[in-house]
């Protein structure tokens, strides 16, 4: 079994107000996301370090954009999907949404997101919120997606059982 469809076309964009949109990241984003990245770090690792150990204080900016040219590989090859979040000109990035294949047991794909410490808190942020579930359920052919951070938190999530518990049962 196959975590998606093999003709499945992945959003190049989507839309959201003000000329935001998401679009698939690229290695070349690492000169716009590693600042904003570092920028947030302390509020990113809150959310993602004891799952993710992500991002690190001592991230460098060549494993940043390492990390990002491995985003685009998986993206190519539909393994996993990391967008990006951009002002209207495409130059300004404020935060990354993640769909990824379940790691954890009782869902067919994990998605979270997170927004720049400026954004923390603002319209952008709950349109995100909002846009994120519905655009899944109408773009993407998951019947039991699991938002991390939003249905469950990450401690929870961590407390499940992995995929391969499911295969032994």
């Amino acid at each position: 079994m196959t975590w998606l469809p093999a003709d499945f076309a992945h959003p190049l964009r989507v839309e959201l107000s003000g000329g935001h949109h998401l679009r698939p990241i690229t290695g070349a984003d690492a000169a716009m996301d590693y600042p904003v990245v570092m920028g947030s770090r302390e509020r990113l690792w809150s959310l993602f370090g004891e799952a993710w150990g992500w991002p690190a204080e001592t991230m460098t900016y060549e494993a940043n954009q390492k990390d990002l040219e491995r985003h685009e590989a998986e993206i190519a090859a539909h393994e996993s999907f990391n967008y990006v979040l951009l002002d209207g000109t495409g130059t300004v990035e404020s935060g990354c949404v993640y769909i990824d294949p379940p790691e954890k047991a009782g869902a067919d794909a994990e998605i979270s997101w997170w927004v720049t410490d400026d954004r923390a808190g603002t319209g952008l942020e709950r349109e995100l919120a909002s846009l994120v579930p519905r655009w899944i359920a109408e773009d993407w052919p998951f019947e039991r997606p699991r938002f991390i951070g939003r249905d469950l938190s990450w401690r929870e999530w961590l407390a499940l059982p992995d995929t391969d518990a499911d295969a032994d049962a």
